[in-house]
């Protein structure tokens, strides 16, 4: 062999490795595989057990809402106007006019409410417009002292009562067709779907996770230690998050959010470690070296992996919103979490472990695998954990960098193209699915009664501690009567008052101005403009010792896309900022930092694209089974930057982590480049594929927001792991050469010489 290589003056041999801090705890844990294990076990019984006993404290609705509408909201929730939830009881002939089986049906729905002490009235009948339909408002009993929030809670455990009353009088009366809506039997239905589906989305993810690991192991025990770990750190998670929220009290949606992200960067995190710790194994390491090796290498990429995701997650912070930071608050603690579980108890458990890590094995798959493994390491060490089918696609890469960099760009950025055209809004009524039959009944209700529609509310306010004077209610009533001169407002019919509200102690009045068209369109925030800057302004401005302002379901969708796009530049400054000097310390080399990040925003941009695509047009609703609203849920595109930027790191670090190592063992620029990706190429994938099997699972809920969470990350994370990693990144790095690296890297490095078999390499000369 000798005769084929040009040996130069010889290096003088590598300085010993000084180990990190990871490695030496990794080494601890090793060393005291019970004490960690004990040790990691005690921390998660006990935040799990002390998020139980205190709790968790839940933002409410004032507390969510943002701008002028989150004023007035909180406002209001500090004062009582004796509220009287209604529920709302449709009776519609099933044919011709309505008629005299309709009469026999109420009368029988008061006797079946006298009595009942979550019934405060009954009303009359009113006849609809097409004398086809009859409407009767149940009001519930709540104290007169309930401020509107707990009205609501109120209203809400007492529905299911009426709800068997009306159902009940649907079999007694089969000649009319009989429905209840209201807000609270509304809110109690969607919220039983969310729960319904939130309870199958985790009820599969933890299946469908341990599936695609049995295919990438071979071996169940392995497969199920990135699952055990993704748990733990889930359910620590939680409890941290209770106790935290007693200082800042958290969105509902928080434990999701945990487990979104908890399951996916545990299970990197996991699948990182013991995929590397294998590959060490199949090298000839002891099992002791072999979790050493793998805390040097992999273990220090999952920590700048982890400070990544927590400075991403940290960017939600600057939202300017209170559930965008209570995610932020789970995110970051579950990635916390999950990152030194994988540095302390994985070490502990792959030691304890060691060679059952491999069984019991799945027949014919481990044979396979464990082939593969064995020819790399016939084939030479430098083999070993390399992917076939990556490397075979990197060929053509980086034989025409340039060509597949042009590519490669050229259809992410035509992807990102509709993202230009993106409009937001929130999940109002007609972003519900029309599987819930209260839904439906809300259609029929407008239907009949379009003046039951959506509303915003004018809310006028003391300053002074004292009762609102005669001029504050008359310019309530003005604005209520000229609100409907504007396109945007349902018309007052004739005989109709406005009926303004005053709170029980005088200091707080308000006045319902009915939508005409849907809160969550264009229409409908113009309608809130119209309020705040026209009609509002000409009767409300002026009055002494008062304030005023608007709320509603419009006002809400308007202020919360605002308050995003204020912030959205703080967000994304703090975000790039922060990650590129995380890459910066950790690999000295400011322009791979600078590409990653490009790369990062480009898959971003290419999946709101694709949201637009199929969201914002309704080719799509058949296959997906929803009903399009022509927009983006508001929360989304900040929310999913966020999460995409972190997880896209998780490969970013731990790709560039093993071009790194290949250019620290003497590998030329090029060749390290595809050392890097091909080793990487198979926890990337298995990675990748797990995130996306478990993000397509929200894609088949039933609300429209999990739907477009569900098929955003799940298309942003296949596009970053297979476009991203496998062809830009590549392109880029092969293109830019030595220029990407520091000096260090690239000036005394291994060089191969013409005709030496692939992998040989002899020192350069300086």
């Amino acid at each position: 062999m000798s005769a084929t290589l040009q040996q130069t003056r010889p290096s003088p041999p590598p300085p010993a490795r000084r180990r990190g801090v990871v490695t030496r705890v990794a080494s601890w844990s090793a060393a005291h595989r019970w004490t960690a294990l004990g040790l990691w076990t005690l921390f998660v019984v006990v935040t799990v057990a002390l998020g139980g006993i205190v709790g968790t404290r839940t933002q409410t609705d004032a507390e969510t809402s943002v701008g002028q509408s989150g004023v007035v909201d909180r406002v209001v929730a500090k004062t009582s106007f004796g509220e009287k939830p209604v529920e709302n009881v449709l009776f519609t002939s099933k044919a011709g006019p309505i008629g005299t089986s309709a009469d026999a049906a109420v009368a029988d729905l008061r006797h079946r409410l006298a009595g009942m002490e979550a019934v405060a009235d009954v009303s009359a009948p009113v006849t609809a417009a097409n004398g086809r339909s009859q409407l009767v408002r149940v009001t519930l009993a709540v104290p007169e002292s309930a401020t509107p929030e707990k009205a609501a809670d109120i209203a809400e455990d007492a529905v299911p009562a009426v709800q068997d009353v009306t159902a009940a009088l649907a079999k007694a009366h089969p000649e009319v067709t009989v429905e209840q809506v209201g807000d609270a039997s509304v809110d109690n239905a969607v919220n039983d779907v969310v729960a319904e589906d939130f309870g199958k989305a985790e009820m599969f993810s933890v299946p469908v996770t341990l599936v695609i690991l049995l295919m990438v192991f071979g071996a169940l025990v392995a497969a199920g230690v990135p699952v055990l770990l993704a748990i733990t750190s889930v359910a620590s998670a939680l409890g941290l998050s209770s106790l935290v929220s007693h200082l800042v009290p958290v969105s509902p949606q928080l434990s999701s959010v945990v487990l979104l992200v908890g399951m996916a960067v545990g299970v990197d995190y996991s699948l990182f470690y013991v995929r590397r710790e294998r590959e060490e194994r199949a090298r000839g390491r002891a099992p002791r070296e072999a979790v050493e090796r793998a805390a040097e290498t992999a273990g220090h990429a999952i920590v700048v992996s982890g400070l990544s995701v927590i400075v991403a997650m940290a960017g939600l912070f600057l939202s300017g919103t209170a559930t965008f930071v209570s995610f932020g608050i789970g995110a970051t603690l579950v990635v916390a979490v999950a990152m030194v579980g994988s540095v302390t108890a994985l070490p502990a458990l792959l030691s304890l472990l060691g060679g059952v890590l491999d069984r019991p094995r799945v027949p014919f798959l481990h044979k396979r695998l464990h082939q593969r493994r064995v020819e790399a390491a016939r084939a030479g060490s430098q083999h070993v954990g390399e992917s076939r089918l990556w490397g075979a696609v990197l060929r053509p890469v980086l034989r025409s960098p340039k060509a597949a960099l042009t590519v490669g760009v050229g259809a992410l950025l035509l992807l990102a193209l509709p993202a230009v055209g993106m409009r937001l809004a929130s999940s109002g009524s007609d972003a519900l699915p029309r599987t819930i039959p209260e839904v439906r009944s809300y259609d029929h209700l407008l239907a009949a009664f379009p003046s039951n529609s959506e509303a915003l509310t004018v809310v006028v306010s003391s300053t002074d501690g004292k009762p609102l004077g005669a001029a504050a209610t008359r310019a309530l009533s003005s604005v209520a009567s000229t609100a409907p001169t504007h396109a945007e407002f349902a018309p007052l019919t004739p005989g109709d008052a406005p009926e303004v509200e005053t709170s029980r102690d005088g200091r707080v009045a308000r006045v319902d101005v009915p939508l005409s068209v849907s809160s969550s369109s264009p229409e409908g925030h113009r309608a809130v403009g119209v309020l705040r800057d026209t009609v509002g302004a000409a009767a409300l401005d002026g009055i002494p010792h008062t304030s005023w302002g608007v709320t509603g379901s419009a006002a809400w969708d308007l202020d919360f896309n605002k308050a995003t796009i204020d912030h959205l530049p703080m967000v994304l400054g703090f975000v790039l900022l922060m990650t590129f000097l995380v890459m910066l310390v950790s690999f000295r080399a400011p322009v791979v930092a600078l590409v990653s990040i490009g790369l990062n925003m480009l898959s971003v941009a290419a999946s709101y694209g694709l949201l637009v695509l199929v969201f914002q047009h309704t080719w799509a609703e058949g296959l997906l089974h929803f009903r399009s609203n022509g927009a983006v849920i508001s929360w989304l595109p900040l929310f999913a930057f966020v999460i995409l930027f972190g997880l896209s790191m998780d490969y970013t670090v731990l790709v560039v982590s093993r071009i790194k190592e290949a250019l620290e063992a003497g590998l030329p620029t090029q060749e390290a480049v595809r050392v890097g990706i091909t080793r990487t190429a198979g926890v990337v994938t298995s990675a990748a594929v797990i995130m996306v099997a478990v993000f397509s699972i929200f894609a088949t809920l039933s609300l429209l927001e999990f739907k477009q969470m569900g098929v955003g990350l799940a298309a942003a994370i296949l596009i970053d792991a297979t476009v991203v990693r496998a062809v830009l990144l590549p392109a880029a790095l092969a293109l830019l050469g030595d220029r990407a690296w520091p000096r260090k890297l690239t000036a005394g490095r291994l060089t191969p010489v013409a005709g030496t078999a692939r992998g040989l390499s002899v020192p350069r000369s300086r």
